[in-house]
């Protein structure tokens, strides 16, 4: 793919999201925010005790924050669990397609570090993901 298709890509999945919204009763729930720039993130999950049977996200922030968030549910959706917990920066900076620059690299990893967070019960100032 060219750059240009990754980039619309990334603003098709802006402008149309995957998997946005709550999930009520969840399995796994967490929020975050970023607070250079704003962006929130929360992903509800459900699961079998095995894999992931449901995904949500919601939240609000900018085009890299959206999209790379809609574009995780879609990478997770019916994974089990243990290749979640495995997803590192480097398969969602792939997924993305783009170049993201180092000022940007909190927005695109704000759904990662959620899904880590709420997966492991992590606290929100634990920024390892």
């Amino acid at each position: 793919m060219t750059d240009s298709l990754y980039r619309e890509t990334i603003l098709d999945h802006n402008r149309n999201p995957r998997n946005k919204g709550t999930l009520e009763p969840a399995d796994y729930s967490y929020e975050d925010v970023n607070p250079l720039c704003g962006d929130e993130i929360r992903i509800d999950m459900r699961s079998d005790g095995e894999r992931v049977t449901e995904i949500r996200f919601s939240g609000r922030g900018c085009a890299i924050s959206q999209a790379a968030a809609s574009m995780l549910m879609e990478m997770v959706e019916g994974l089990p669990l243990n290749e979640v917990k495995a997803i590192g920066r480097e398969d969602l900076l792939e997924e993305l397609g783009v170049p993201i620059s180092p000022a940007r690299m909190k927005c695109a990893m704000l759904g990662l570090k959620v899904l880590k967070a709420g997966l492991y019960g992590a606290s929100p100032a634990d920024d390892a993901f």
